[in-house]
């Protein structure tokens, strides 16, 4: 049997069903106030059978705070995939950042010790990347360094894969992939999920670019991984890296908006003004610190070559995968 941590997530909904699509017997861990119908409804964008992959599913409530009831969850597994995770980046939650991030992975990891856990799959980032190889790109050699400034969230992640390391260097069988900007369909309004929405309500796009890769391709090289024993290692999955001009040029155009306007760098630099004389007064400017501008100021490009090579992967290319979860969005929105 499989547990899938953050089973309720854009992600962790994703490789529960492309495990049950392999025959495998999943149980999935939710917190006591998820919305499975949401999860049910979300599984007809990507297979013709929903409820009868949704049936399948063993649900269990999990704290990552209690250690017995992880014990609990993880009776009569044999692998875990960990895709349960807090994703921001705002000052103000930066405490539920590493509570769930870090302290979660930790006990996690720890309650695997003494069960029936051999094989355990991490969903990290490529946010805990730093420096370049020889063709000016972020790879698996990226370690991250201690010296630069980080968001909470990266921090929370790399820390979460020192876990993972230390775990593999007692006995347990570890692989970590290092995902970009998840493209996918469904929880709309958390996470990832906001994409669409934020880039249909905000005209603007930042000036850097980042890496993007479709939800399918993370679930299916995961399990893929697992499958074929490709252990304590780390992949990079991306897809594409592109502009954030280019990605909310083609959703808008697809949502009948007019085009976005790049923010630049100088009223960046104003933001991040305002933010130092306000932001005690108004926390929402908070998000408007150093590392946030520069993440979003910065051409982030990252190197698929090695997933590529151990897998013959072929990625879902970025417009095409924007195409399928905008109308899936669309098709949303419609009904609402």
């Amino acid at each position: 049997m499989v547990l899938v941590t953050g089973a309720t997530g854009i992600l962790g909904r994703i490789i529960m069903l492309e495990l049950l699509k392999r025959g495998y017997t999943v149980r999935a861990a939710k917190r006591s106030t998820s919305d499975l119908a949401e999860v049910r409804e979300s599984l007809r964008y990507y297979t013709d059978a929903p409820d009868e992959f949704f049936d399948k599913i063993e649900w269990v409530d999990i704290d990552f705070t209690d250690i017995h009831s992880l014990e609990h969850a993880l009776k009569g597994i044999s692998s875990v995939y960990h895709s349960a995770g807090k994703v921001s980046f705002y000052p103000a939650d930066e405490e539920e950042i590493y509570k769930t991030n870090v302290t979660g992975t930790t006990n996690l990891l720890y309650a695997c010790e003494n069960s029936s856990v051999q094989e355990f799959c991490f969903i990290s980032s490529v946010a805990v990347l730093d420096g370049l190889n020889d063709e000016g790109l972020m790879d698996e050699s990226s370690d991250f360094n201690p010296k630069l400034t980080h968001s909470p969230y990266a921090i929370s992640k790399h820390l979460s894969e020192m876990e993972v390391w230390r775990a593999s260097a007692e006995g347990l069988k570890t692989v970590i992939v290092n995902p970009g900007i998840i493209l996918g369909s469904g929880n709309w309004n958390a996470s990832s999920g906001e994409l669409f929405s934020r880039l249909e309500k905000y005209p603007f796009a930042m000036p850097g670019s980042t890496s993007y890769i479709d939800v399918r391709d993370v679930a299916q090289i995961s399990v893929r991984l697992m499958e074929e024993k490709i252990f304590n290692e780390r992949f990079i999955l991306s897809a594409e890296n592109c502009k954030y001009l280019d990605i909310a040029t083609i959703v808008r155009k697809k949502l009948g908006k007019p085009e976005p306007k790049v923010i630049t760098k100088s009223i960046l630099n104003a933001g991040y003004l305002l933010n130092l004389i306000f932001g005690g007064l108004f926390p929402g400017l908070r998000i408007m610190n150093k590392t946030n501008l520069q993440t979003v100021s910065s051409n982030s490009h990252v190197s698929n070559k090695k997933i590529i090579e151990k897998l013959n992967w072929k990625f879902i290319p970025v417009r095409e995968s924007l195409e399928f979860h905008l109308s899936n969005y669309i098709s949303h929105q419609t009904k609402q």
